[in-house]
């Protein structure tokens, strides 16, 4: 708009010059030809570029969700809980307030049953940092089976003091998960309101956030170590978790702590020959969107897992991403089946591509109690066009 207005300004100006020079006779005819004129240059569109010079900024301050899909399990009382991780992506400003609202689906009505907003876990989340979130349903209401997330705001904060250094001394499993660490406060102040976070995670790549523990700890005196422990249930897909602590004025840096594998069975599967074959059987590494296909693999198993019964019972997930320097997941499948003995069982998965693009797919193996049987099987790149 800034520019049609120079634009105006501009030959109505000289147009006075002109009417200076001419007869009163032409003046009348210029007085006719001025309104055309300028609606004329009205109509002229403005250049993208224009339009950019005078267009707001992007905002600074970006606060994102790692995954609009959380988790969603059910507690020892029976309420439905959400669970996920929080991304600060600006590398400057911390902030604080942020709330993320969860809302709660049946598996029938398009409806949310239910709507929380929560805040998450760390009161201030510090440049470039993460914080999970925990959002518990209002009711423990058994047609509860799934949830979507979306951020409601946050604020920019005055940032806390990297004092605070937490670490696993000692980590254990079998039924439940045994931590023992230590908290050091690094700083020649007292610290209250101190808290660990614990955020269990899956072996996918990226990883999804399967619980949130919280162990309180309270007031740390200066330049002092506390030791804290956990031990509690967890799910048993669990094979890590991210370690945070915060208090009122401090923070520590984000911990990954690996899950031992110990109490998991002995057994091992091989998955062998993947592929994406069409309708025919035949083998493909172009497709297309919107037309079907099978995603096939074979998976041999050593023994079986109960040797009275001689059987295993497993389920063979398909992981799709879509190719680049950050990948997204696209699909996520799943296969029902179960090795009778030791020797060889197929699988085979249908998918429609919804999109075009370059991606890759990734195979695993686990057995009903949720614990991997196999390692990853080979990864397939293909091109959806």
């Amino acid at each position: 708009m800034q520019t049609r207005l120079n634009v105006v300004i501009f030959l109505v100006h000289n147009m006075n010059c002109y009417r200076k020079l001419i007869t009163d006779a032409h003046k009348i005819q210029m007085q006719k030809i001025i309104p055309v004129i300028l609606l004329v240059v009205l109509l002229i569109p403005v250049s993208q570029i224009d339009a950019q010079e005078y267009s707001d900024n992007t905002p600074t301050l970006t606060v994102s969700l790692q995954n609009e899909t959380p988790f969603v399990y059910r507690d020892a009382e029976g309420y439905s809980v959400a669970v996920g991780i929080v991304e600060n992506n600006n590398a400057l400003t911390p902030v604080t307030n942020v709330q993320v609202q969860a809302k709660f689906y049946d598996d029938l009505n398009p409806h949310p049953i239910e709507t929380v907003t929560e805040n998450v876990s760390r009161q201030v989340i510090p440049a470039s940092g993460i914080s999970p979130y925990s959002i518990r349903s209002a009711s423990a209401n058994p047609n509860i089976t799934q949830a979507s997330v979306s951020l409601v705001g946050f604020d920019s904060s005055n940032p806390k003091e990297n004092a605070l250094r937490v670490y696993a001394d000692d980590v254990s499993v079998d039924t439940e998960l045994r931590l023992t660490g230590t908290l050091e406060n690094g700083a020649a102040a007292l610290t209250s309101d101190t808290n660990v976070y614990l955020a269990m995670h899956d072996a996918f790549d990226p990883p999804r956030i399967l619980s949130v523990e919280t162990v309180e700890i309270g007031e740390v005196m200066p330049n002092d170590r506390v030791a804290f422990e956990f031990n509690g249930k967890i799910d048993s897909k669990a094979a890590g978790f991210l370690m945070v602590a915060e208090s009122n004025i401090f923070y520590s840096d984000v911990v990954e702590v690996v899950i031992p594998a110990s109490g998991i069975a002995t057994k091992m599967a091989t998955i062998s020959k993947v592929s994406i074959q069409d309708s025919q059987g035949r083998k493909l590494s172009e497709l297309s969107v919107g037309v079907p296909v099978n995603i096939r693999s074979e998976t041999w198993i050593q023994f079986a897992a109960d040797q009275e019964r001689n059987e295993t019972a497993y389920t063979y997930y398909v992981q799709i991403k879509e190719s680049g320097e950050r990948p997204t997941v696209e699909y996520i499948g799943q296969y029902e089946g179960r090795f009778i003995g030791a020797g060889l069982d197929s699988q085979i998965i249908d998918w429609i591509p919804q999109r075009s693009g370059l991606y890759f797919m990734e195979t695993f193996v686990w057995d009903r109690n949720n614990i991997p049987i196999s390692e990853q099987g080979p990864i397939v790149l293909f091109l959806v066009k």
